[in-house]
């Protein structure tokens, strides 16, 4: 069942010079995927390389950007719904109109009010002093 210890021993050297290994191999591979995951570098190296492709590809992009407002959609409207934006509106006017008009009547009382408020204020503060 289980090995006995001496049968299948290796030595400390042997043991120290596979980790060593071991661990150079790890190291390597660890650059390697540093390497691979550089994306920034890779675009620049690529766009050096390939300079007349990329700007090819970015005018392409450019144009359809530029163009695509140039494709009209079509939006079916419901002639009822229509009616009834139409009357919400109506009233929504209306409703800003008396608005207004409230505002304009108020604003005389409004500013007597405010003034009489700073005027007493005013007055108070003098006689504490």
């Amino acid at each position: 069942m289980a090995e006995k210890f001496g049968s299948n021993h290796r030595s400390i050297d042997e043991l120290t010079a596979e980790i060593s290994r071991s661990r150079q191999q790890l190291g390597r591979e660890l650059l390697g995927l540093r390497y691979e995951l550089n994306f920034p570098a890779k675009f620049r190296r690529s766009f050096r390389e390939q300079t007349l492709s990329w700007l090819a590809a970015a005018g392409a992009v450019g144009a359809l950007i530029a163009l695509a407002p140039l494709r009209r959609k079509k939006i079916y409207v419901d002639a009822t719904s229509e009616k009834k934006a139409g009357k919400k509106l109506l009233e929504t006017g209306f409703a800003l109109g008396a608005l207004k008009i409230a505002a304009s009547l108020a604003r005389p009382v409004i500013i007597e009010l405010v003034k009489n408020r700073l005027t007493d204020f005013g007055t108070r503060s003098r006689h504490r002093t």
